[in-house]
């Protein structure tokens, strides 16, 4: 339901094919549709301000001595296979078009949480939810590079705006661009190694700077936050109507929250949603308006046969669990 949502939400405002404007109710500002940073801070900054506002007890500040921050070895059997999980899967995404560092943070949680055991315990700090995602970050940041220094397509704003610089120094990205500029390729890989360990050593030593925001009284920090989400939103567009729409989905995530609704999905249906619809108009005007052209490639053709097993298989699964709980002598069986 959620991802659904994301994905009405993300065909708001010109349409790519036939330049119309859709669903932006006579509104100028939603002619350029709605940024996901204000939805994603709306969700997950201001909803968290809500929740905690919320809450009756008095939270104590932590007073103990910061130490043993680094992992031990019983953190990285819990996070390995989350570590290699997450790896794969933001490599994969940052070599897709439109896919990319949120996309597969996003979905690597998703994952890891679907997977676990103890579902309950993300959130509060499960490591594994923590180690996916960033090793999904980090691997979909180097799979940018792939389409846009090999085949010359840039997979999201940040690449377009590195396309566009290496084309003012005369170099074009492509099939050429190993051949003719070696040195800038070779550059950038080896940068990606150096940089890494970089942050390594930059960033070791400062865990126990990081970790004394924790000591920062809540009536401080919440406010601090707000500040932060009110700049974030508004400087995307330098409009007001930005900031606007980060607060209604702030009270939207607060109230799914409370019911229990996820808010990634929402957010990842809103990311693959302008891909997804463009992609899949294209191919039916391509086949005349029939679906059959999905099943023409191999891997197209696995891909949704498996995407429809999933779906029967969940639709399945919740249609036995209502009916054992609506009648107890079958679960007994």
């Amino acid at each position: 339901m959620m991802a659904a949502f994301g994905l009405i939400l993300s065909c708001i405002g010109i349409d790519r094919l036939s330049a119309s404007p859709r669903m932006t109710f006579d509104i100028i500002q939603l002619w350029d549709g709605i940024d996901i940073v204000s939805i994603a801070m709306g969700l997950f900054g201001i909803s968290e301000i809500l929740i905690n506002i919320e809450e009756t007890t008095t939270a104590e500040i932590i007073k103990t001595r910061i130490r043993n921050l680094l992992p031990s070895l019983s953190d990285w059997r819990q996070s390995i296979w989350a570590i290699l999980r997450g790896t794969v899967l933001g490599f994969f995404l940052g070599i897709l078009p439109g896919g990319g560092p949120t996309l597969s943070s996003f979905g690597s949680y998703a994952i890891e949480k679907r997977i676990s055991k103890t579902p309950d315990r993300f959130g509060k700090g499960a490591i594994e939810g923590v180690a996916g995602p960033e090793s999904a970050n980090n691997a979909a940041s180097a799979g940018n590079f792939i389409p846009l220094l090999t085949l010359g397509i840039p997979g999201n704003a940040m690449m377009a705006l590195l396309f566009g610089a290496l084309l003012i120094h005369g170099m074009r990205p492509g099939p050429l661009l190993i051949k003719d500029h070696p040195d800038l390729f070779w550059g950038v890989v080896s940068t990606m190694y150096i940089g890494n360990v970089m942050l390594l050593i930059l960033n070791l030593p400062l865990i126990p700077l990081w970790v004394k925001i924790l000591k920062i009284p809540y009536g401080v920090l919440f406010p601090l936050i707000l500040v932060f989400c009110l700049i974030g939103s508004y400087s995307v567009r330098n409009d007001i109507f930005g900031v606007l729409v980060m607060i209604i989905f702030g009270i939207l995530g607060y109230l799914f929250r409370k019911f229990d609704y996820e808010g990634a999905p929402l957010l990842l249906g809103f990311i693959l949603g302008p891909m997804f619809e463009l992609n899949l108009r294209q191919s039916l005007l391509f086949s005349r308006g029939s679906f059959l052209i999905f099943f023409a490639r191999p891997i197209s053709a696995v891909a949704i046969t498996i995407a429809i097993i999933l779906l029967i298989y969940s639709v399945i699964s919740l249609f036995l669990n209502r009916k054992k709980r609506t009648n107890p002598s079958i679960a007994d069986h």
